[in-house]
């Protein structure tokens, strides 16, 4: 892996986000080193590792180039979806390095409520099914090989169902191209359903039970490995910052800004909260391997301490590298704006919130 970040991921990063095209080379880069399969099971020709190796890769990445570990990260929490309910042929296509696929979750109707699918499911006749439906930040949206798609049921009672849908179906529309703040070339835009056709073996488990299979499954896997990807900017931060400090000589007193006691707090603040979230992190996956009773708390805290606290980060290093850090060169502004993306994705934090305030008094997530 640290073979395609230096080779690949990090020499592209600037030229990524400036014109904000999809990472196309790097994806083709991890495909070559097997990390598309990374997290698909052995029997299905993966590498079969687990949600904290998924982890390990986001965060790597994401201080090299955010758009090309959320590209990643959306790939992998698809994936364990797929390997729990998906076909043979696509299940050994991702684990061979050879399909990447996405979540298409949130719409434009339901915003961030993702639980709250206002696409449909309905009969489109010879066994088929018709797909109607607004999505809205699709990661990946038309580069990725297949859709992991919400949708209300096609007959069931229950919140929603999910769909494993080809990008080339006839009736999808990509909405435009992303032209956002930060992570410029995730690809993340609309994508349009209209009158779409999928076999009825398209249904990932069963009819309205969506919404249980995508908490269950991809919802802790986006959670943690959001985190990670948090953790990753976190960690470029405070290295840039150590750089900029070291490097950085106050010739009239013979000193470095890093002989300034102020700005050695300043940093010390970086590298403490820094660690807070390294520490979180590993305890949340901790919680999931050994299955302990506050894991699920856990899962729903990650991601929101993540957040907030590389949102921060970032802010404190913009000041404490003052006007060095908005130069393009430095590397310091585009970490910042691609470290506030966590913090708006859905479950947003003031989701996360309501989710551990619900889950800490006992009620009902929904």
């Amino acid at each position: 892996m640290q073979d395609v970040i230096e080779e690949s991921v990090a020499p592209r990063a600037g030229e990524v986000d400036r014109g904000g095209a999809f990472p196309r080379a790097n994806i083709d880069a991890l495909a070559g080193a097997g990390l598309l399969g990374l997290v698909s099971a052995e029997d299905a020709g993966g590498r079969g590792e687990g949600l904290a190796a998924a982890a390990h890769v986001v965060e790597r990445l994401a201080g090299a180039c955010g758009s090309t570990a959320m590209v990643l990260l959306m790939h992998y929490a698809a994936t364990a979806l797929i390997e729990a309910h998906g076909p043979k042929d696509v299940r050994e296509a991702v684990a061979g390095d050879a399909h990447l696929s996405t979540l298409a979750f949130s719409e434009a109707g339901s915003r961030s409520h993702f639980w709250s699918p206002l696409g449909t499911a309905a009969s489109g006749g010879d066994g088929r099914v018709r797909l109607d439906a607004d999505k809205s930040w699709v990661t990946a949206a038309g580069e990725a090989d297949s859709y992991v798609w919400s949708s209300r049921p096609l007959a069931a009672d229950g919140p929603m169902t999910l769909w494993l849908v080809p990008r080339d179906r006839e009736g999808l529309s990509v909405r435009g191209p992303f032209d956002g703040l930060g992570l410029r070339g995730n690809a993340s835009s609309p994508v349009k359903a209209d009158g779409v056709l999928v076999d009825r073996e398209a249904m990932l488990g069963p009819d309205g039970e969506g919404l249980d299979i995508a908490l269950g499954t991809a919802l802790p896997h986006f959670l943690v490995m959001s985190a990670a990807f948090s953790l990753g900017l976190m960690e470029a931060l405070t290295a840039k910052a150590a750089a900029h400090l070291t490097g950085t000589r106050l010739e009239h007193l013979g000193q470095t800004l890093a002989d300034q006691p102020m700005q050695r707090a300043q940093f010390a603040e970086l590298r403490i909260r820094t660690d807070q979230v390294r520490a979180f992190l590993r305890d949340a996956l901790v919680a999931l391997a050994e299955g302990r009773e506050d894991a699920t708390l856990r899962v729903l805290e990650v991601k929101a301490v993540a957040a907030e606290a590389a949102a921060d980060v970032a802010d404190a290093t913009m000041r404490l590298c003052g006007g060095s850090a908005f130069r393009k060169e430095l590397g310091v502004e585009r970490l910042f704006r691609d470290a506030l993306a966590a913090r708006v994705m859905a479950p947003t934090t003031q989701a996360l919130h309501d989710f551990v305030g619900r889950a800490s008094l006992g009620m009902p997530l929904f």
